[in-house]
């Protein structure tokens, strides 16, 4: 699929639960330093690709490796050690209603063992990150979803993890905010030097951040090119999705 280092693979891939396949034997791979945006409507099993590539989830048959390993090879204990080099950003932020916008940041570094002043000194770097300085008193409750979505990418990106995953950013966001997500999106990665990949259905955030675009549909990718390549590709898929059209072999 690519020339560059890849960072992630799925070779085969399958997963279902009960009699619904979501995954069918998937081949995907995602090159170390890209952003790659997967697009699919409501239901294809996107969420379940992203918690395949950090070990949530375990494949019914088929392989998943990160810089050559398999996860499958891991132990609890190892691959909790393994996630450490992952930060997932979930949606609508799933930040611990309970806990200040401190509490939430650090948890990743608490969970890790780091020291208090490394603690202190870390969260309010990521909330610079995130431009949520002096935020760090605040409950989740006091927080716009915009900003909700700007302090889980903070605790995502708690401790420089070599690779982000983004489960719908933008889901619920208005325009703007939208916007300003995806920027922020593009600085975090870069700023990093990690690999990214974004989760959406959302077509302007896709154009805007990918440097490759997926699609996802039946279990699935059925099309894989960097943005304006893909938006040109002859395939009545995609040209149904980018469209919004009703009918068509997504709907069939």
């Amino acid at each position: 699929m690519t020339a560059s280092p890849v960072k992630i693979r799925l070779e085969q891939v399958s997963k279902a639960f009960g009699a619904k396949v979501v995954l069918d034997r998937l081949d995907f791979e995602v090159a170390s330093g890209d952003t790659v945006v997967v697009l699919g409507g409501s239901g294809t099993g996107k969420s379940v690709l992203l918690k395949h590539m950090i070990g949530l989830l375990r494949p019914d048959a088929g392989r998943v490796t990160v810089d050559g390993v398999d996860l499958a090879s891991l132990g609890e204990r190892e691959i909790t050690t393994f996630r450490r080099r992952f930060g997932m950003a979930f949606q609508e932020g799933a930040l611990f209603d309970s806990m200040t916008v401190f509490e939430n940041v650090a948890f990743p570094l608490r969970r890790a063992r780091r020291g208090r002043a490394e603690i202190e000194a870390r969260v309010a770097e990521c909330l610079a990150s995130v431009h949520l300085e002096g935020a760090e008193g605040k409950m989740p409750a006091q927080l716009s979803g915009g900003m909700r979505r700007r302090v889980g990418f903070a605790r995502a990106i708690a401790l420089a993890p070599e690779i982000l995953l983004f489960d719908e950013p933008t889901t619920g966001l208005d325009p703007v905010i939208k916007a300003v997500i995806d920027e922020l999106i593009v600085e975090l990665q870069e700023g990093l030097g990690s690999t990214a990949v974004v989760i959406t259905h959302d077509l302007d955030s896709a154009f805007r951040i990918a440097d490759r675009i997926a699609l996802l549909h039946r279990g699935r990718i059925v099309a894989y090119a960097p943005p304006e390549e893909f938006r040109a590709l002859d395939d009545a898929r995609v040209q149904q999705f980018i469209r919004g059209l009703a009918s068509g072999p997504l709907t069939d």
